[in-house]
């Protein structure tokens, strides 16, 4: 499962703040699964040219949080927009984001 934080150069405190976020949300509920590599967490810049694959892979327009899950059926990506609306309450944040995660490790991709 991968979950990666795309943005451009210059960053809003908004944009840097759905990032960050995530990012502690990975690494403080999901870090057995980072290590083992179950997960995969980045920030990845839309910008640069070394992201083609991955901004070509998942189709980011802009700063956006996205999850991608391969299972037997393939690969499956989708936007969570919902972050937008937690950022000025951190621990809703990262209680709703672990949620979510929780949810597509266990194979649930509703």
């Amino acid at each position: 499962m991968e979950v990666y934080h795309f943005h451009r150069t210059q960053q809003c405190y908004s944009c840097r703040t759905v990032g960050a976020y995530a990012e502690e949300t990975v690494k403080t509920y999901f870090a057995p699964e980072l290590e083992s590599g179950r997960v995969v967490f980045g920030h990845i810049n839309i910008e640069e040219p070394e992201n083609k694959a991955l901004v070509d892979q998942y189709e980011p327009t802009g700063s956006s949080l996205w999850i991608g899950v391969y299972d037997k059926d393939g690969f499956h990506k989708e936007e969570n927009v919902n972050v937008w609306y937690k950022i000025g309450d951190k621990e809703a944040y990262l209680a709703y984001l672990k949620e979510v995660v929780d949810k597509r490790l266990a194979g649930d991709l509703s």
